[in-house]
């Protein structure tokens, strides 16, 4: 029997914090008692992990990963080994995905693909949603084999006309699947038909700087497409997952919904928290470093988020993970912005991020657990395996000091980009010890987890809809 004790850290969860040691049994979380107690006291292991100083909290799960991707003309420069091996650097041990339906293809042969990929390379755990790039009869059916064998999400856009873009009336028809199968519909709302009319219009004026990739995406068509798929799924009789919201007036439409007892979610990132429109104005070119959709808005947008996150109008913070390097992949659109890959880094500094956001008075720790861990754990069917520290749980634990300071940069990360978003930020807390199911996999600044410990983890359908 493979034992090991954390013995002598303050425990967080979404609903608690304890001094407590923590007993980890063949991978699982075995059992919780006080400090200092006799009950812990009598337990025995072979390893002993010192805790003292530290946060002992569940590892994180990131639920908007795009490793590997595919995205005009080149493709997302972290692969499954590279991104998983940085999350778990960053306190992040289970990712979901995104395996894409090629237009014309079978939402089968997309799932097929993606665990191709991913099958063998990971070094955290990790689960799939689909991306619905062709809604049809026949994908329509497909959906309901899916959820039965645990990729309980599928993604639908209603922008990227000719690549992912789905009509109002396919973005129904996939609600009203969802409805009955027990699926969730996530979408990534902004107006892609009228942004591509102001995209043609700022190039015709000559307008080619990075900057102009914000302007062009404004605000209002992500409220406007935000209500309208609220709508759409309050046709269908069907709950609505937003991600990515990143303007204040997409978060009101979410705010309203929810208000009227509605099944409608929202996730925001840690880009649109910490960064504003004054990056993607950095000059001679850095803003492309920046571009990502929906885009960065200006700085005043942030209270809202923020607010929306305590107020439990966001339920989530993911990453959107999908990193271009700046040479070679960014540089696409140098004479273009509409040319530029969409994607940023995160997976990495999410975890740090938002503690930096409890050190700053943002959010609570708990609230900093909830939104990083359990919230995403339970929206997407792996709650209690992820996302807390109880028995019977997957022993994803990290210690977490607190009080560690670090400057993020590209110099430091492991992340396979040549940049870093928040180049020379100063962060207090810092990863110490990962636990992988019951394995370390960082300890004390090096990584002793190894390619493939990762396992595929099929879902159940969201615990927030029971």
């Amino acid at each position: 029997m493979n034992r090991t004790v954390i013995r002598g850290g303050l425990v967080i969860t979404a609903a608690d914090e304890l001094h407590a040691d923590v007993l980890v049994e063949n991978g699982r979380v075995a059992a919780l008692a006080a400090h200092g107690t006799d009950a812990a006291a009598g337990w025995s292991a072979e390893h002993e992990i010192d805790a003292t100083g530290t946060y002992v909290i569940p590892g994180g799960v990131d639920a908007h990963t795009h490793m590997e991707m595919p995205f005009g003309g080149t493709q997302a420069s972290d692969t499954f080994e590279t991104g998983t091996r940085a999350a778990a650097w960053g306190g992040t041990t289970t990712i979901v995905d995104f395996a894409i339906q090629s237009k014309g293809g079978s939402l089968r042969e997309g799932l097929d693909a993606w665990h191709a990929k991913a099958d063998g390379r990971c070094a955290v755990d990790y689960a799939f949603h689909m991306i619905m790039s062709d809604v049809t009869a026949a994908s329509l059916k497909e959906m309901d084999a899916l959820v039965g064998e645990g990729v309980t999400s599928f993604k639908l856009f209603t922008a990227y006309p000719g690549v992912f873009l789905s009509d109002d009336g396919q973005i129904l028809r996939a609600m009203q699947q969802a409805a009955s199968n027990g699926g969730l519909v996530m979408t990534h709302a902004e107006n892609g038909l009228a942004i591509d009319v102001l995209v043609e219009q700022a190039l015709a004026r000559g307008e080619r700087d990075p900057r102009h990739h914000g302007e062009v995406r404004n605000a209002l068509l992500e409220a406007e497409a935000t209500h309208r798929v609220i709508k759409l799924a309050q046709v269908a009789g069907a709950p609505v997952y937003v991600v990515h919201v990143s303007a204040e007036e997409a978060v009101a439409e979410l705010a309203r919904a929810r208000d009227q007892g509605l099944p409608v979610f929202g996730e925001t990132c840690p880009q649109y928290l910490f960064l504003s429109t004054d990056n993607l104005a950095e000059p001679d070119f850095e803003g492309a470093k920046y571009v990502c959709s929906t885009p960065l808005r200006p700085r005043e947008h942030q209270a809202a988020l923020w607010r929306g996150l305590r107020t439990d109008d966001l339920q989530v913070v993911s990453t959107d993970h999908c990193p271009f390097c700046f040479k070679g992949q960014k540089e696409l659109g140098r004479n273009d912005f509409s040319k530029i890959p969409n994607g940023m880094p995160g997976v990495e500094n999410r975890m740090d991020l938002l503690h930096q956001a409890v050190v700053d008075g943002h959010i609570s720790r708990r609230r900093w657990i909830e939104i990083a861990c359990a919230a995403p754990a339970r929206m997407f069917g792996l709650y209690p395996k992820k996302g807390t520290i109880a028995p019977g749980a997957d022993a994803d634990i990290v210690l977490y000091d607190p009080r560690a300071e670090q400057t993020l940069s590209a110099e430091t990360h492991h992340m396979n980009v040549d940049y870093s978003p928040y180049e020379g930020k100063k962060i207090t807390g810092r990863v110490r010890t990962v636990l992988s199911r019951g394995v370390p996999v960082i300890d004390g600044g090096r990584y002793t987890g190894r390619v493939g410990q990762g396992m595929y983890v099929p879902r159940a359908t969201s615990q927030y809809l029971d």
